[in-house]
């Protein structure tokens, strides 16, 4: 049992649990008390959605807690069938981070002309990838968002970032998202189309909605922004293995190094402080640039 938790932790075994209740939700199994094949398919398909191993022993951990705190002892998580199948994970992907494929503004756009427009998930969706992209936010800060946290202005939005990780001394960090062009690619747009259609006036900004397009009280988990970036690849027709919810955010940052941004204002943009990072989109940017002019005129 873990005993006076600090609230980083709290926070932290929160997430996890609510991605995990999302998960279990979708697959329409029981989430307290889960059986230890639940347990083993849920991190299962987490390494198959390209978690980290890292992630994956994360989860085991707080959903222990969570069966604790509920009196069901002993938790699923140290079944051997469970305790096995982690440690074949472990193997197989090892402790190195997975780099997922920077999303291009032609795929983003081709991702949300497949996401419907006249659903409530479609709406939600649809605002959210073309935030997490415009803002260049982490997954944490989108589904920490709450309505006061997000202003219209008359050139875009004013986003308030209240628990980014670049933030400095507990104060929040403001992001400008401008208006787009493009009203189909546009965030404020999209936004307001979802605030509208939701109705939300307080509280968490995206929020979960049933299988029948219902909108429910708790906000989104950090995995299920990774699920939207894939399940809108797939309609696609792109592999969704291939992304995840940190290609929004790679993905601002190769598109502002193919329009010719400096390194530094793409790191004051995405909040970066290492300056290997900002080199790293700006070398890819590069490479998909070389390619792009190899293949005119064939």
């Amino acid at each position: 049992m873990l005993r006076d938790p600090s609230p980083n932790t709290v926070r932290a075994y929160t997430s996890d649990v609510r991605d995990f209740a999302d998960w279990c939700a979708e697959q329409r199994v029981a989430l307290l008390p889960a059986s230890p094949e639940t347990v083993l398919l849920y991190i299962t398909d987490l390494a198959q959605r390209g978690a980290k191993a890292s992630t994956i022993q994360r989860r085991l951990p707080a959903i222990s807690h969570a069966h604790e705190l509920a009196g069901h002892v002993p938790s699923p998580t140290t079944d051997p069938l469970v305790r096995t199948a982690m440690a074949g994970i472990r193997r197989s992907l090892g402790t190195a981070p997975v780099q997922k494929t920077a999303m291009v503004t032609a795929e983003l756009r081709m991702l949300v002309a497949v996401t419907p427009a006249h659903t409530l998930a479609g709406r939600r969706d649809r605002a959210l990838l073309l935030l997490g992209f415009a803002g260049g936010l982490r997954r944490s800060e989108l589904v920490a968002l709450d309505m006061e946290d997000v202003r219209e202005t008359m050139d875009g939005l004013r986003v308030r970032l209240r628990h980014s990780r670049s933030a400095q001394d507990g104060e929040a960090d403001e992001v400008r998202v401008p208006i787009a062009q493009h009203p189909d690619t546009c965030p404020m747009r999209a936004l307001r189309a979802w605030r509208c259609a939701a109705g939300i006036t307080t509280g968490a900004l995206f929020r979960a909605v049933n299988r029948h397009d219902q909108l429910a009280s708790e906000r989104l988990s950090d995995g299920s922004v990774a699920r939207i970036v894939q399940r809108a690849a797939r309609r696609a027709g792109l592999d969704p293995s291939r992304y995840a919810s940190q290609s929004l955010r790679r993905g601002l940052a190769t598109a502002a190094a193919q329009c010719g941004a400096p390194a530094r204002a793409i790191m004051r943009r995405g909040r970066w402080t290492s300056v290997a990072v900002a080199h790293r989109y700006i070398r890819a940017a590069a490479v998909a640039q070389e390619k792009a002019l190899a293949s005119c005129g064939r």
